[in-house]
């Protein structure tokens, strides 16, 4: 899942990115209120993580803007305005965490993980085609009911072909979904992963459209790797 980190602080946000990242989220960083709502503004994140006293724009103001234009997107804000007030203010405006720095990031991580787990709700977030399954709020894959260890960026690109099983996404679509606009990207990023998931799942579960891009097969269920 991608994260949106909205953090000033460069130590905090350094710390923040890398703990999220280790976890096995994708994560863009900007640090700023006018590059927090450019970034909100391509709906491409799960969830944001946002900081009230940011500069060029205050982070309360994104928060009321954002709800304004009815996005639902989860929002932890993590802040050091630690007044009642402050926090109820927050809360009213639409944050759905609200988080004192500082803070522990461990603890951290786990309330994103409940934040996303309360958002998906009754959306049934869990993916399945046909023997393949993956939910994304627990990172859980499976392969016939047996359990498969991905790495986080083979998880990130797997999940992506199953939002759209049978639809072909370009190269460039799934490195957006499998790495953050910081991240150094090697031509053959993706391919690798994709060889590595092939392993794993079974050589016709993924198929390359010559020229255009790649599809979870669904009309045959996956070969056994």
């Amino acid at each position: 899942m991608r994260i949106l980190l909205i953090e000033d602080d460069t130590m905090i946000g350094k710390a923040v990115r890398q703990g999220l990242a280790d976890a096995g989220f994708t994560v863009d960083w900007v640090q700023d209120g006018r590059a927090a709502e450019l970034a909100l503004a391509q709906g491409v994140h799960h969830l944001a993580i946002l900081d009230l006293g940011l500069p060029r724009k205050d982070g309360m103001v994104v928060l009321q803007e954002l709800r304004a234009r009815g996005s639902q997107l989860p929002v932890m804000v993590i802040t050091a305005r630690d007044a009642v007030g402050d926090r109820i203010a927050g809360l009213n405006a639409g944050a759905d965490d609200y988080v004192l720095k500082p803070f522990d990031l461990d603890e951290l991580v786990a309330r994103v993980r409940a934040l996303l787990r309360r958002h998906a709700g009754s959306a049934a977030p869990v993916h399945t085609v046909g023997p393949l399954r993956l939910d994304p709020v627990r990172r859980e894959v499976s392969l016939r009911g047996e359990p498969v260890h991905l790495s986080a960026r083979e998880f990130a690109l797997l999940e992506a072909l199953m939002r759209r099983p049978g639809a072909v996404l370009s190269r460039e679509a799934l490195e957006e979904s499998v790495y953050g606009w910081q991240d150094e990207l090697a031509s053959n990023a993706v391919e690798v992963h994709l060889h590595h998931l092939r392993k794993k799942l079974g050589a016709g579960v993924i198929r390359n459209v010559r020229g255009v891009g790649y599809r979870l097969a669904v009309d045959t269920p996956p070969e056994a790797p």
